[in-house]
């Protein structure tokens, strides 16, 4: 789930950087600091998709604020392009943003601790491991077989 999450948010930051950018230098039909704000929310979104990837603490929270910077320009966006709010894509992006978050954090374990935590393997000769895990056998300074 982390994998799907972090290459969503990749994907998801590279489209809009792209988009940005093509549109800042050859469209022309947004004004130059909204295709600025939007290259920039998708390059934050794109850092925070390695930083969900790598479980780096602040990755996600990184990522929220890269996907409502990306909603809020398409909010604007939509006005310019269409001449009014469409809220269907709206609702679908918010969708879509949402279920990024969601897999990201039940892939990096927020789910509540129900995964089990891995048991360390039996020793090979059966006996349970002592503090000191590293012998079983008796060495010469400890051995007790001897009479005093």
């Amino acid at each position: 789930m982390l994998t799907a999450a972090a290459l969503g948010m990749l994907l998801y930051g590279l489209h809009d950087v792209v988009a940005g950018t093509i549109d800042l230098v050859a469209a022309g039909t947004l004004e130059w600091w909204a295709n600025l704000w939007r290259m920039l929310a998708g390059a934050t979104l794109m850092l925070a998709a390695v930083f969900v990837r790598v479980s780096i603490p602040g990755g996600l929270a990184l990522a929220i604020a890269g996907l409502l910077g990306l909603q809020s320009i398409s909010l604007h966006n939509d006005v310019h392009f269409y001449g009014s709010l469409l809220p269907l894509p709206q609702i679908m992006r918010a969708i879509f943003s949402a279920l990024l978050v969601t897999l990201a954090y039940f892939g990096w374990g927020g789910g509540g601790g129900d995964r089990p935590r891995p048991t360390p393997d039996p020793p090979a000769n059966g006996s349970a491991p002592g503090p000191d895990a590293r012998s079983s056998r008796p060495t010469r300074d400890n051995d007790d077989d001897t009479p005093h």
